[in-house]
C-alpha cells in the first residue's frame, strides 16, 4: 500500500514538474530556436502520462502516437524504450502495465510515444526484472497501436504482439504539395524564359517597345526638331567581355545556403530531418552553415586578389579585414541575445559564441593568411614546369602549413586533453548515451574548454543533444574548439577561389579540380567515419565540428559548386534566380530574418499549432518573403556590405 502511495505521489510530482516546465517553455520560447523543446516534450509527456490509463481524450501533438499495452500476465510488466538514433543508450522507462485482474481479462494502460525515429520497446517482468521481449518499431504520427502481452500454452513463454488499431496520418504530404507548387512555379518560369527567347516573340516585343518609345519621343521635348536621338542598342549588342566580372554561381551558391538556413531557423515545418541532428550524423539543417563558411572563403580569395590588382596595400586590406571581423562579431552578439524576450539584458548570462561570431573568426584567420601569400598578378606565372599542375597549392604553402598546424592543435586538444571525470578523447554526448557512464561529459574536451574559458552561463543552454540523449550540461555548437575546424572549412573554400583565379575561363580545368578535391575529401571522410554514423574513428558531428564533418561537407560543397558553376556560368542554362538575390545581400537577409522572426508576415497565430502543414506553410511564406525582399533590394541596387 505504501509503495502504491509513493508511486502515485511520484507521478503527481512529475506531472507538476511537467506543468511548470511547459509554463517556463512558453515564457521564453521566442528566445530559442523553434522546435527544439517540442521534441523533448514528446518524450517527457510519454514518461509523465505513463501511470494515467485514461488520457486518450488528450489531443495528440506532432510526432506522437497512442500505444495501449494490454497485459494478460499475472505480474506487472515494466515497459521501457530507447531510440534507434540513440547510440549505446540506456532504456528509459515508459511506464508499468499492471497485472491482469483475472484470467482472460487483460489490464490496459495507455502511453504516448514518439514517432520521429524507430524505437525499441523492452518489456520486463517485475520484480525480478526478467526480460520478456524486445520490439523494434517505427510508430506513425497520430497512429493508434496496441501491444498485447500474453502467455503461450507453455506458461514459461510470453508472446508480445503489436497491432495497428488506427492507421497513422501521412505527415509528409505537405512536403510533397509544397514541392509540386514550387516545381510548378519553376517550370512556368523556365517555359516563360524559353518563349521570350524565341526570335519571333522577341521581334514582336521589340516592335511593340519600339513603337511605344517612338510615341514617347514624339510627345516629349526630346522629340522636337533639331534634336538627334541616338539609337538604343543595349538590348541588342552583347555586353563587352569583362575579365573581372562577378561569377553568378558564387552568389547563387551562397543564396542556396542562406535560403535553406532561413527556412531551417524558422522551423522548417517542424520535421525532424530539417532540425539539427542530436549528435552524430547529418540532417538538412547540418549542411548549410559549413557551406556558407566555404563560399565565404571562396569570395575572400577573389576579393583580395581584385583589391591587390587595383593597387590596394596589404596593410590597408588588413585593417579592413580586422574591422569587418569586429563588426560581424558585435552584430552576432546582439542578435543571439535579444533582450525583448527575457527583459533587460543581463551580463551574467550573455551568450558569447554564435553563427556570425564563428564567421567573423573564420574570415579573420583565412583573410589574414591569404594576405600573407596572395599574389596580385597570376598571368605572369610559368605553366611549363613539372609542378605547374599544383601551382594553386604550392604557391601558398605557408598558409596551408598554418591551417594544417591549426588542425593538428584541434586533434591534440580533442584526443589528448585530460577532462576531469571523463575519459580522454571522449567524443560522445553524455547524458544517457554510452550506457549513462559519462552523463556530464557532453562534448568531451570541446565542452570542457568552453565551460572553462567562457563559463557555463555564457554558452548555449539547450543543445540538440538534449532531444534524444537527455543531457543536462550546457554545450555550444559554435564553441571555441570547433572554431579551429571552421578555419579549415573556410580555407578549403578559399582554395576553390584560388582554382578559379588560376584557371579563369578554363572551365574544364576548374571543374576537374573541383571534382578532384571533392573525391579526395570524400575518401578521407569514408576513412575517418568507416562509412558509418557512430562506429568511425571520428564520426560526422556538427556539434563538435569534427574533422570528418568538415571533410564531408567540403566534399559536398565542391560537388554542389561544380553543378552550380556549370549550369549558371558555363552553360548559362540557369540565371541562379531566385537564390542569386539573397546571395547578393546575405548579411542583411541573415540579420533581418533573426531580428524580425516574431513579426508578421514572418509569423502569425495558427489555427492548429500542432499541424506540420500549417507550420510548413508559415515557414515557406516567411522564407519566400526574404527572397522577395532581397529581389526588390537587388532591383534598387541596395546592398548591405560590411
Amino acid at each position: 500500500m505504501g509503495g502504491a502511495a509513493d508511486s502515485l505521489d511520484h507521478r503527481f510530482r512529475s506531472l507538476a514538474m511537467s506543468i511548470r516546465h511547459q509554463r517556463n517553455e512558453k515564457r521564453w520560447r521566442p528566445c530559442v530556436r523553434s522546435g527544439l523543446l517540442g521534441i523533448g516534450a514528446v518524450h517527457l509527456q510519454s514518461a509523465v502520462t505513463a501511470g494515467f490509463p485514461h488520457h486518450k481524450h488528450r489531443r495528440l501533438k506532432m510526432d506522437e502516437a497512442f500505444l495501449t499495452v494490454k497485459n494478460e500476465l499475472d505480474t506487472e510488466v515494466v515497459v521501457s524504450w530507447v531510440s534507434e538514433h540513440c547510440y549505446q543508450c540506456l532504456y528509459q522507462q515508459l511506464g508499468v502495465a499492471p497485472a491482469a485482474p483475472s484470467l482472460g481479462q487483460p489490464s490496459s494502460v495507455d502511453f504516448i510515444v514518439s514517432t520521429q525515429h524507430e524505437i525499441t520497446l523492452q518489456l520486463n517482468r517485475t520484480p525480478a526484472t526478467q526480460e520478456l521481449c524486445t520490439l523494434p518499431f517505427h510508430f506513425g504520427e497520430h497512429g493508434n497501436y496496441s501491444l498485447w502481452v500474453k502467455n503461450l500454452n507453455d506458461r514459461s513463454l510470453v508472446n508480445c504482439t503489436l497491432v495497428t488499431d488506427a492507421d497513422p496520418a501521412n505527415s509528409y504530404i505537405p512536403i510533397l504539395v509544397a514541392f509540386l507548387i514550387f516545381a510548378g512555379l519553376a517550370l512556368v518560369s523556365a517555359i516563360g524564359r524559353i518563349i521570350l527567347g524565341l526570335s519571333v516573340v522577341r521581334g514582336i516585343l521589340f516592335r511593340i517597345s519600339g513603337s511605344m518609345e517612338t510615341e514617347r519621343l514624339i510627345n516629349s521635348e526630346l522629340g522636337s526638331p533639331g534634336r538627334t536621338v541616338a539609337p538604343i542598342t543595349d538590348n541588342i549588342l552583347p555586353p563587352p567581355n569583362n575579365p573581372s566580372k562577378r561569377l553568378r554561381s558564387l552568389d547563387t551558391f551562397r543564396g542556396i545556403s542562406l535560403v535553406i538556413m532561413v527556412f531551417v531557423n524558422y522551423g522548417a515545418g517542424r520535421y525532424w530531418f530539417f532540425k539539427h541532428e542530436s549528435w552524430n550524423g547529418l540532417t538538412v539543417a547540418d549542411l548549410v552553415f559549413p557551406w556558407f563558411v566555404f563560399i565565404m572563403g571562396t569570395s575572400t580569395a577573389l576579393s583580395i586578389n581584385a583589391s591587390l590588382r587595383a593597387g590596394s596595400t596589404r596593410s590597408s586590406l588588413l585593417r579592413k579585414v580586422v574591422w569587418r571581423s569586429l563588426q560581424l562579431f558585435i552584430i552576432g552578439v546582439f542578435i543571439i541575445n535579444p533582450n525583448y524576450c527575457q527583459g533587460p539584458l543581463s551580463w551574467a548570462n550573455l551568450r558569447i559564441p554564435g553563427v556570425l561570431q564563428r564567421l567573423a573568426w573564420s574570415y579573420l584567420v583565412v583573410a589574414c593568411l591569404d594576405l600573407l601569400v596572395a599574389r596580385s598578378h597570376l598571368d605572369i606565372l610559368t605553366r611549363d614546369a613539372w609542378w605547374s599542375p599544383g601551382l594553386d597549392i604550392l604557391l601558398y604553402w605557408p598558409a596551408w602549413l598554418c591551417v594544417l598546424l591549426l588542425e593538428i592543435i584541434w586533434l591534440c586538444l580533442t584526443f589528448l586533453l585530460p577532462v576531469p571525470n571523463c575519459p580522454t578523447g571522449y567524443l560522445g554526448p553524455g547524458g544517457i548515451g554510452d550506457m549513462g557512464l559519462y552523463a556530464n561529459c557532453t562534448g568531451g574536451a570541446a565542452g570542457f574548454i568552453d565551460r572553462w574559458l567562457l563559463g557555463e552561463n555564457h554558452i548555449y543552454q539547450t543543445p540538440s543533444s538534449r532531444v534524444i540523449y537527455a543531457t543536462d550540461m550546457p554545450y555550444d555548437p559554435e564553441g571555441v574548439l570547433g572554431s579551429i575546424s571552421s578555419v579549415l572549412m573556410a580555407y578549403l573554400g578559399l582554395q576553390a577561389g584560388k582554382i578559379i583565379l588560376h584557371y579563369r575561363d578554363v572551365h574544364t580545368s576548374i571543374i576537374s579540380r573541383f571534382l578532384i578535391w571533392g573525391l579526395i575529401l570524400g575518401v578521407l571522410s569514408a576513412v575517418l567515419t568507416k562509412c558509418s554514423r557512430d562506429q568511425g574513428f571520428i564520426p560526422v558531428n556538427k556539434n563538435l565540428w569534427s574533422l570528418s564533418y568538415v571533410t564531408t561537407l567540403a566534399c559536398f560543397a565542391f560537388v554542389l559548386l561544380v553543378l552550380v558553376y556549370y549550369t549558371v556560368d558555363v552553360r548559362k542554362w540557369w540565371s541562379g534566380a531566385p537564390f542569386y538575390y539573397p546571395g547578393m545581400n546575405s548579411i542583411l537577409v541573415y540579420v533581418g530574418h533573426e531580428v524580425f522572426e516574431e513579426y508578421f508576415p514572418f509569423r502569425w497565430r495558427m489555427a492548429n499549432n500542432q499541424s506540420h502543414a500549417e507550420h510548413l506553410t508559415q515557414n515557406l511564406v516567411a522564407t519566400s518573403c526574404w527572397v522577395f525582399i532581397s529581389y526588390v533590394l537587388y532591383r534598387k541596387k541596395i546592398f548591405w556590405k560590411i
